[in-house]
């Protein structure tokens, strides 16, 4: 984050204080809610859109319809309004990364981790339809992960309620980012909810392989991709994609909306059966995804930004075209049909007793899957891949079983050859934020799988792997699951002390583990702290704090005031001893006018300041000496600091 150079204060209320990100409508900044004392994202509209009132519209329709959404997965939105001309939503500050920043520079996520973080997006959208709203802007920049791994859908930019009939966006034109665009909403066509679940399969699709599956020189050509090209298959680009992933992917990307998962929950559905090792829905249905007629990859369009793109009015590969005037040909076809019906009916009856129930064969050997479907009369091909499954297992099989065939047809069963695997040295994730230990992990072609432990011990924070199993060094093939350990989620663990420290050193230190370091700051004096650094914190060091707690710095101004005590009569050693303690330093000179004692030793005639007065800390007190032989000049004790 940038600190920005003109903190400004909206509303009277919230203090801008970090420049966060911008998008393609606004601008995102850190801020302090100073009515709440907390702190809050601000998303500001660019001062040039705040006169257009079509965009004022379209950001005050964000706000609504986010407002109106509450979920684990969604970032709600607190408040929104307009400060001199400038417009503004104010949301929870999620502390972490996004999505987007995970991935650059073509990083991929294991298949479990992108399961598990596409899930809870699926779970987020599901509940925004069910409430009328569809996101329209799924990508990765609109998902962010918390530091404990939770995550949090945001911008809900173009979203509009289903019902709504207008369009804020120009006449041949459609707002969005064209890498993830629906090819109803690149054709300009109404969008449902189904066009979020193939922009997610957009998204798990660059997770695993590392890139979207169509790439161009401009929205234009990435757009017509979206509505002409088949999708590459992922096996172009990774070979360990597992292939009940692949077919999610691949369910979720059809082309046509009624081919798709019909819903993001089923979409979500089918990722949790994934993460939990059952079938999948999508891996048992005939889908022919797969294109041989892969794009060409060409350049990246440059960014990732919502923006205004020209509707795509190519054909649609997935739709026939419907006729005109088609009564004349629906008479003559229902006339050939009521024809030939009576002779259908009594051949379909008399091969009857010739169809028989596919019976399934999934899951068990091919050895015996074949020979179970030649005794039923069908004759067996089979092809070999690469898969998770155990080696000479069927996985799949077409037609689906429970299909009625003809004894002497053709099935096809795909068996595992099991995992592909090569030699590979377990990494060292110990202190690693999860989402770097994941990117890691998949570097390495290492599966992953995440335990939480409520058990903290000081120096442990959210979000940061504690343990790992197998350890660093261990040599294993790649494939291999290893487990990550860390605290749960809400967990509270102990404060770690930031005394003697700057405060920006404290303030670093605190955000290091999880904590936010309060805008307000304390004073008290100190003997034992120099002028300006950490005494101590509110809470104390060692107080039991969660994820995201305020932490307030007590620093210090300087030596405290100190009671100087009477050393009248005493002799040196005295008198050095007493105002030691409290911190003082004597020093000592010659009374010139009282004389000892004779055979007594020098005591003390005169002190300034006087007994019972105050002094600074380490400051000096001057001392007389009655006159003897021996005079002492200076002190010989010096306070310890």
């Amino acid at each position: 984050m940038e600190p920005v150079d003109d903190p400004r204060l909206y509303s009277n209320r919230y203090q801008v204080t970090h420049l966060i990100a911008r998008g393609g409508m606004a601008m995102v900044y850190r801020a302090q809610d100073t009515l709440l004392n907390r702190a809050v994202a601000l998303k500001i509209l660019y001062p040039e859109l705040s006169e257009d009132p079509l965009f004022v519209e379209r950001f005050r329709r964000e706000a609504q319809a986010a407002a109106n959404l509450s979920h684990p997965n969604i970032v709600p939105v607190f408040d929104w309004g307009e400060d001199r001309g400038t417009y503004f939503i104010v949301m929870e500050l999620i502390e972490g990364t996004s999505l987007a920043d995970m991935l650059r520079g073509s990083a991929t996520i294991s298949a479990s981790r992108s399961a598990q973080i596409v899930a809870q997006v699926a779970a987020a959208l599901g509940y925004a339809h069910r409430s009328g709203v569809v996101h329209r802007d799924v990508k990765p920049g609109n998902i962010l992960i918390t530091r404990d791994g939770q995550v949090k859908v945001t911008d809900f930019g173009i979203a509009q309620a289903v019902s709504s009939e207008d369009h804020l966006a120009e006449a041949g034109s459609v707002m969005g980012t064209a890498t993830y665009f629906s090819p109803e909403q690149a054709s300009g066509a109404a969008v449902d909810g189904r066009s979020d679940v193939y922009a997610l399969g957009v998204v798990l699709y660059e997770m695993l392989v590392g890139r979207p599956p169509f790439i161009g020189d401009t929205p234009v050509d990435v757009s017509s991709q979206h509505v002409n090209a088949a999708v590459p298959s992922m096996g172009q680009f990774s070979e360990s994609v597992p292939k009940d992933l692949e077919a999610i992917v691949m369910e979720a990307l059809s082309k046509s909306p009624e081919n798709r998962y019909q819903s993001a929950d089923e979409l979500r559905a089918d990722l949790i059966r994934f993460s939990e090792g059952q079938p999948v829905e999508a891996a048992q249905r005939d889908t022919a995804f797969f294109g041989a007629d892969a794009t060409r990859a060409v350049a990246a369009v440059p960014g990732e930004r919502t923006r205004s793109v020209p509707i795509m009015s190519g054909p649609r590969t997935d739709i026939r075209r419907r006729r005109r005037n088609p009564i004349g040909p629906i008479i003559l076809v229902l006339i050939v049909l009521l024809a030939a019906g009576g002779g259908a009916y009594a051949y379909v009856q008399s091969n009857k007793t010739h169809n028989v129930s596919l019976p399934s064969v999934v899951g068990q050997t091919v050895l015996s899957a074949t020979q179970e479907l030649t005794n039923e009369g069908f004759v067996v091909n089979t092809s070999q891949v690469n898969s998770k499954e155990a080696k000479n297992t069927v996985i799949a099989m077409s037609p689906k079983a429970g299909k009625s065939l003809a004894k002497g047809s053709s099935v096809k069963l795909t068996v595992s050859l099991g995992v592909k695997t090569s030699p590979v040295t377990v990494p060292d994730l110990v202190g690693m934020s999860l989402a770097n230990a994941e990117n890691q992990l998949g570097k390495y072609h290492l599966g992953n799988n995440v335990t939480y432990t409520s058990n903290a011990q000081p120096g442990q924070i959210p979000g940061v792997v504690l343990s790992q199993s197998p350890v660093a060094g261990t040599k294993t093939q790649t494939g291999t699951t290893v487990t990550l350990v860390l605290l749960a989620p809400n967990t509270q663990y102990p404060l770690t002390s930031v005394d003697g420290l700057s405060q920006v050193a404290a303030g670093a230190k605190l955000q290091q583990q999880g904590l936010l370091p309060s805008p307000t700051v304390g004073q008290t004096c100190s003997n034992t702290v120099a002028h300006g650094l950490v005494v101590s914190t509110v809470p104390v060091a060692g107080a039991l704090v969660s994820a995201n707690t305020t932490v307030k710095l007590i620093v210090s101004s300087g030596y405290c005031q100190v009671v100087v005590p009477s050393v009248i009569n005493d002799t040196v050693a005295e008198a050095s001893a007493a105002l030691s303690a409290q911190g003082l330093e004597p020093q000592y000179s010659t009374d010139p006018v009282i004389v000892c004692d004779p055979g007594a030793p020098q005591t003390v005639t005169t002190e300034t300041p006087a007994g019972g007065s105050s002094a600074t800390y380490g400051s000096t007190v001057d001392l007389a000496l009655c006159q003897n032989d021996t005079v002492p000049t200076t002190s010989q004790t010096t306070p310890t600091t």
